[in-house]
């Protein structure tokens, strides 16, 4: 495809999406008809359709469509489902009067905090820890909105400023358990220069010192946006969470310390299945899914021990099932929003975008080579939503260019992989703004908005800090 009709074509797309979000029209239908748009612009110009083993229909003209379909099976297999079930557990427990208590129970220990903005730097920080556990940026934003949104909602916390933390919560926590260090780290172990290097000590020795700072840094910084933007937002008081107190929380204390548990169960599952199997005492992977389905059961049974009835319990079920098709127009936001992305390897853009990297002389760059590449991510992250797909692109490459400049690969490789996984929170079409956006029922540039600053605050200072201790 000739390049200036494939980065015309590209920045109309961008420029059109942009526009439908600012004159807030659904971005669902904007998304999958530019996406499709794209699609037959690749076919009629010689390109395929860029998903993994796609076949073709054998007639060009439906392959787009057949994209879509390729897209809604494999998201309904993966993350989709995981938001169906979340959903419904989280209408469930809605239902049963579960988040009520869990609410209420959380709250008042930080009922009598002036400012909610206070518990920003707190949530934002507790959520990273947990990333260690749920690595997924999405799972994890699910997991924390069906639990943990409801009580910082509680605790005065507006849509917008609550959903900025949760979509910020997976970001550069350091873990030998992360796929991208494990890359790194086996690449980079290859060369003379880190003969033996492990995951560990790649992760303790180079990437915590960095991305630990950082996260400080982001905490403060979130502090003083989300109070900075919320100036003119509507803060509940302390007298009106202590009046939507129901009628549950009148109850016994074991009733009340059982019920309170339950929304924070599939957490709570998580994280002891993560730490026994750390210990070396258990191989078993308990997924989100699993977790949500132990946790169903047992809120079934113990409502079944509230009610005295099996029967009256198992018909409150309905909700659950009911909870997993209002959740549904999350998972079409996703599938609208990978069908976007495909359209855009279809084209070749992002293929595009690398080879000039990889065609690019390095000598003599010096801080130049690993700042080009940060910005490159931020492109690529920005245009797919995408944290890690370019710097796995460039890991066999890392090396290489990092010689080429003079410089140690650990300072392309530490603020490149970091810069990806913090920018994901500043793209509109990444898969944790979407799902957080869709969930408080805000635009996805609203939510990007209060994401921004501390993210690129976090940039900025992780590359700055890396070139200091790696140049």
């Amino acid at each position: 495809m000739n390049s200036f009709v494939m980065y015309g074509t590209a920045i109309l797309s961008i420029a059109i999406i942009g526009y439908m979000l600012v004159k807030k029209m659904d971005i669902k239908i904007t998304l999958f008809f530019i996406g499709v748009i794209l699609m037959y612009i690749a076919i009629f110009a010689g390109n395929t359709i860029a998903i993994k083993d796609f076949k073709s229909s054998g007639a060009g003209l439906l392959d787009p469509l057949l994209a879509i379909v390729s897209t809604f099976k494999s998201t309904l297999a993966g993350a989709g489902f995981i938001i169906l079930l979340l959903g419904g557990y989280a209408a469930y427990m809605s239902e049963i009067g579960a988040n009520e208590i869990t609410v209420s129970v959380l709250s008042k220990p930080i009922k009598n905090i002036r400012s909610p903005y206070v518990l920003v730097p707190v949530v934002f920080l507790l959520g990273n820890l947990l990333s260690l556990v749920i690595p997924s940026a999405s799972n994890l934003a699910i997991i924390l909105l069906a639990t943990l949104y409801p009580v910082l909602r509680k605790a005065g916390m507006s849509p917008l400023t609550a959903g900025a933390v949760i979509a910020t919560t997976a970001t550069v926590m350091p873990t030998p358990l992360g796929s991208d260090n494990v890359a790194i780290a086996n690449e980079l172990a290859k060369y003379p220069e880190f003969a033996g290097l492990t995951v560990s000590q790649y992760v303790f020795a180079y990437h915590a010192i960095v991305s630990i700072p950082t996260l400080l840094i982001m905490a403060i910084a979130h502090y003083f946006w989300q109070k900075f933007e919320g100036r003119n937002e509507a803060i509940i008081s302390a007298n009106e969470v202590e009046k939507t107190e129901g009628s549950y929380c009148s109850n016994s204390v074991l009733y009340r310390s059982v019920y309170a548990l339950l929304p924070v169960l599939p957490i709570i599952l998580l994280v002891i299945a993560y730490f026994i199997k750390l210990l070396g005492h258990s191989k078993v992977d308990l997924t989100v899914e699993i977790a949500v389905v132990i946790s169903f059961i047992v809120a079934v049974l113990c409502d079944s021990i509230k009610r005295h009835s099996l029967k009256e319990a198992v018909k409150e079920t309905e909700k659950f099932f009911k909870g997993m098709g209002n959740a549904m127009p999350i998972v079409a936001l996703l599938v609208a929003a990978t069908v976007y992305v495909v359209g855009l390897k279809s084209i070749g853009l992002i293929s595009a975008l690398q080879n000039v990297m990889t065609g690019m002389n390095g000598n003599g760059l010096g801080f130049v080579l690993p700042l080009i590449l940060v910005v490159l991510s931020a492109v690529i992250v920005l245009l797919s939503g995408s944290g890690t797909a370019l710097f796995f692109a460039m890991v066999p490459l890392i090396p290489t260019l990092a010689s080429a400049a003079g410089i140690s690969a650990i300072a392309v490789a530490v603020p490149m992989g970091l810069a990806g996984n913090l920018l994901r929170a500043v793209s509109p079409v990444s898969a944790v703004i979407i799902i957080v956006s869709g969930s408080i029922k805000a635009d996805p540039i609203e939510v990007v908005k209060r994401t921004s600053i501390p993210m690129i605050a976090g940039v900025v200072f992780m590359f700055i800090l890396s070139m200091i201790l790696f140049l």
